[in-house]
């Protein structure tokens, strides 16, 4: 089974200027707890509502402040046409939960979350991603980034 397959294709974008205030916005509006992070059509991060409230608030930073102060600027992405369980693969390595799906001209189309695996009725792909996100620690992790 192939990304494409169970991806989400609606996917709201925020900018490195925006500011925080307005993406908490959109995640309350959308009901959604990510935002890929676009500047001059290239991805260039990814925030989530964790990074808003624990870089950002635990930081000092206010409502005003712009999304690039607490984004994740390293983003792992997969394409389109990769294969389901090779992403889970990646996404427990990594320990992450959504990935951005690029197409082959390397333009988001849309986003693959551990939710998106675990209704694809492949468990074993669920299982794999899930025990490597399970796992204490990983580079994603909200206080070896910062401190």
């Amino acid at each position: 089974m192939k990304v494409s397959e169970i991806m989400t294709r609606d996917v709201f974008l925020a900018s490195p200027g925006q500011k925080l205030r307005d993406v908490a916005a959109e995640m309350e509006r959308h009901d959604i707890g990510v935002l890929p992070v676009g500047d001059n059509d290239r991805l260039v991060g990814m925030i989530t509502d964790r990074d808003i409230a624990v870089r950002g608030i635990s930081h000092g930073l206010g409502p005003d402040a712009p999304v690039r102060d607490v984004m994740s600027a390293e983003v792992k992405y997969c394409f389109e046409d990769d294969d389901v369980d090779d992403i889970a693969q990646n996404m427990a390595i990594e320990q992450i939960r959504r990935l951005p799906v690029l197409n082959d001209k390397k333009r988001l189309v849309g986003i693959v979350s551990l939710g998106d695996l675990a209704t694809c009725r492949n468990g074993r792909a669920t299982g794999v991603a899930l025990t490597g996100i399970s796992q204490h620690g990983g580079h994603h992790c909200q206080s070896s980034a910062w401190l």
